[in-house]
């Protein structure tokens, strides 16, 4: 089943200070068939919640307390050999920069078809043949004749399409995309939005996809996740939080938008604090327009239901 329900997660680093946290009690689901979107600033935890779902984490990272349910097991407390029979073949990764996932040494066409074999008991004409059926469908033209290519004969458009065709031919029934169109122009990014669009609408799918283009997921997102300082502030369905965003830091965000004003760009006040600033109460409140002193800056907000499927974490609701 394509579902993942990551529950109360609390994950930190150890430094040469000690534990710091850097995930608050994050929790999230991921339905079949829809697309998921985590959405906040460089540094906000958005990464490092994704890749807790596969479980590829820095040597440093400690995981506090928590539960991630897929397939009705906790992954956490699965083994890395476990975790290998899961990863690609059940939950793949698109990653910003898809040099990082192929290597350069070795042709399109040799590094999907070894990927099959390691997951599928099949002979090797047939998983080049099946290589090349999902390039084909993945809108790689001539995709035969691009089996033969290296990954720095291909754009950077080209290079994420493999990616996601492996991922397909492996039937992974969840895909994580961790920007994936970051290093792409304007125009690519639109395709290759568009074709998760369709893999989810096909396949049933899953997808998570963690971005700061608030933009690009209005378009395509079913579900989003407005994460800040390591907390998910608010979830909404796409339509909803788009016409009625309630957390001061949702709305800045999309205030902030080129073209969301006619006055000059709005900016929001501040930075994000590090995982080294031990903020009291909200962690938005040094930031927050609408911050109550006393209560903001003292007591740390629940993400609670205000509205059918729209939690949000603040004290002004």
């Amino acid at each position: 089943m394509n579902h993942v329900e990551i529950k109360n997660l609390n994950l930190g680093f150890m430094t040469e200070e000690g534990y710091r946290p850097a995930l608050f009690d994050v929790s999230l689901k991921l339905k079949p068939g829809q697309m998921h979107a985590i959405v906040g600033e460089s540094g906000c935890g958005k990464t490092i919640t994704a890749m807790s779902i596969i479980k590829l984490l820095p040597k440093n990272a400690v995981i506090k307390s928590g539960e991630i349910i897929f397939e009705k097991q906790n992954i956490l407390s699965l083994s890395e050999k476990e975790m290998r029979k899961i990863r690609g073949a059940k939950i793949a990764l698109i990653p910003q920069d898809p040099m990082t996932s192929l290597n350069p040494l070795y042709t399109i066409g040799d590094q999907i078809t070894e990927a099959i074999l390691c997951h599928k008991n099949i002979s090797k004409q047939e998983a080049v043949d099946q290589a090349v059926t999902f390039l084909d469908l993945v809108k790689i033209p001539e995709a035969k004749k691009k089996m033969t290519l290296y990954p720095h004969e291909l754009s950077g458009g080209m290079k994420q399409r493999v990616i996601i065709a492996t991922a397909l031919v492996l039937n992974a029934g969840i895909i994580i995309a961790d920007e994936p169109t970051t290093a792409l122009d304007v125009t690519i990014q639109a395709q290759i939005m568009s074709l998760l669009d369709e893999i989810k609408n096909k396949f049933n799918t899953s997808i998570l996809v963690i971005t700061h283009d608030l933009n690009l997921i209005g378009q395509y997102a079913d579900e989003v996740s407005v994460m800040y300082a390591g907390n998910i502030v608010e979830n909404a369905q796409n339509r909803e939080f788009f016409r009625n965003p309630l957390h001061p830091y949702s709305k800045a965000l999309l205030k902030a938008l080129p073209g969301s004003s006619k006055d000059k760009l709005y900016t929001i006040t501040g930075a994000p604090p590090s995982i080294f600033e031990n903020i009291k109460g909200c962690r938005f409140n040094p930031r927050c327009e609408k911050c109550i002193n006393g209560v903001c800056t003292a007591q740390t907000p629940s993400l609670l239901e205000v509205s059918p499927f729209h939690y949000v974490s603040c004290f002004n609701y």
